[in-house]
């Protein structure tokens, strides 16, 4: 079973994902509120993937990568950013932070765990 930590300021958007990856792919879901939250839960809880919202009060998505990026109990953890931010210098910036895949809000909850699977070559 896929474990995947979501990190989103948005109760909603968290339950959604968390719902719709649930539902459709049976996956085991972890939620975090706040980036350094985020960081915590994932270094407890080791995930498969991170599924993280780019624009968060504090500590954004790219600051928060790039502090996972330093710390190797959460480096390895492969990450896709979820942006309403559809810009093309806003795709080129979030893909030169190195990260795994971009998503895009709003996001299909029916697709949502083929999408992430495509992304990280899941079959």
């Amino acid at each position: 079973m896929r474990r995947i930590l979501i990190i989103d300021d948005e109760d909603d958007i968290r339950e959604v994902a968390a719902l719709s990856l649930e539902a459709t792919a049976g996956w085991h879901i972890f939620m975090a509120s706040s980036g350094l939250e985020g960081i915590s839960v994932a270094s407890a809880e080791q995930p498969d993937a991170i599924l993280m919202d780019v624009m968060m009060p504090g500590v954004d998505g790219p600051a928060t990568f790039r502090r996972m990026q330093e710390d190797p109990t959460v480096a390895h953890i492969p990450v896709i950013l979820l942006t309403a931010k559809v810009q093309g210098v806003d795709q080129r910036r979030f893909a030169s932070l190195g990260v795994t895949g971009i998503l895009f809000k709003p996001f299909d909850p029916l697709t949502l765990a083929q999408q992430i699977s495509e992304i990280l070559g899941w079959k």
